[in-house]
């Protein structure tokens, strides 16, 4: 299964990932989530001009919009909201984002209810436009946050160049505790798939029911396990592993490497 994350604002897009052994992958990962690196890379992408120049655009085209739908049809801010609130791959979807947007995240009616995507609801809540409209895309602090999320966007990229996966671990490690079911973690593309490559499941698994799916997650894997740091990170290393072991079948299970119980 090859895995190629979308690019972001016109100017961040990161170079593609170079070739990278599983031992390296695993380090990359380590040496990420070190405590500071983070905010070191978050402080350096803080004068990045590209972002700078997108919000300043975000700016100024929802000042100028007259509500909160004419705004999401601008490209400009559509592309800042998607990308910060974690659905750059939803960029080409302007019809959709606007609606589920503007939905009411309370509403057992409205489209967030339908949707399987469980970011669409998470974005929404986040904007909170369908109780606020324009007003929330002017917010000073909504802004503050939406910036915030471009640089996280942008470092993620920065680690998918440094290792296939990279980005992906980062954001699993970042979003596991909040899955309390198979379902949920079905629901998020990126729980899912860090979770259905670590546990070994086919790519084909996706044509089956979403029930079938849970019960194949839910066989190999106590969601509860999802609450623990450490059983999170082990997640993670597996499933770097199984990306590094797409481009280099010949590096899994290095020497060095500490083994990894499978969960399968």
């Amino acid at each position: 299964m090859s895995i190629t994350p979308p690019a972001l604002l016109p100017g961040l897009a990161a170079a593609p990932a170079a070739p990278v052994s599983a031992a390296g992958a695993v380090q990359a990962f380590r040496r990420s989530t070190r405590e500071g690196e983070e905010t070191r890379a978050l402080e350096r992408l803080a004068r990045e001009p590209s972002i700078t120049r997108a919000m300043e655009q975000f700016r100024r085209a929802v000042e100028r919009a007259p509500d909160a739908a004419a705004a999401l049809r601008d490209p400009r801010v559509r592309e800042v909201v998607l990308t910060a609130l974690g659905l750059p791959d939803a960029l080409d979807q302007g019809g959709l984002a606007a609606r589920a947007l503007l939905a009411d995240p309370k509403s057992p009616e409205s489209l967030l209810a339908r949707l399987s995507d469980r970011r669409w609801r998470a974005a929404a809540e986040a904007l909170n436009l369908h109780d606020r409209g324009i007003a929330a895309l002017r917010d000073p602090e909504v802004q503050a946050r939406l910036a915030d999320g471009l640089r996280r966007a942008r470092w993620r990229e920065e680690l998918e160049a440094e290792a296939p996966g990279l980005g992906d671990a980062i954001l699993f490690r970042e979003r596991a505790a909040r899955a309390r079911s198979a379902y949920e973690v079905l629901g998020d593309p990126v729980l899912r798939r860090v979770v259905t490559t670590a546990l070994g499941l086919p790519v084909q698994i996706a044509v089956q029911s979403v029930e079938a799916q849970a019960r194949a997650v839910t066989a190999r894997l106590d969601i509860a396990r999802l609450q623990d740091p450490k059983e999170v990170a082990r997640l993670a290393e597996r499933y770097l592993l199984a990306r590094s072991s797409e481009a280099h079948p010949a590096s899994a299970g290095l020497p060095g490497l500490a083994p990894l119980r499978r969960l399968v």
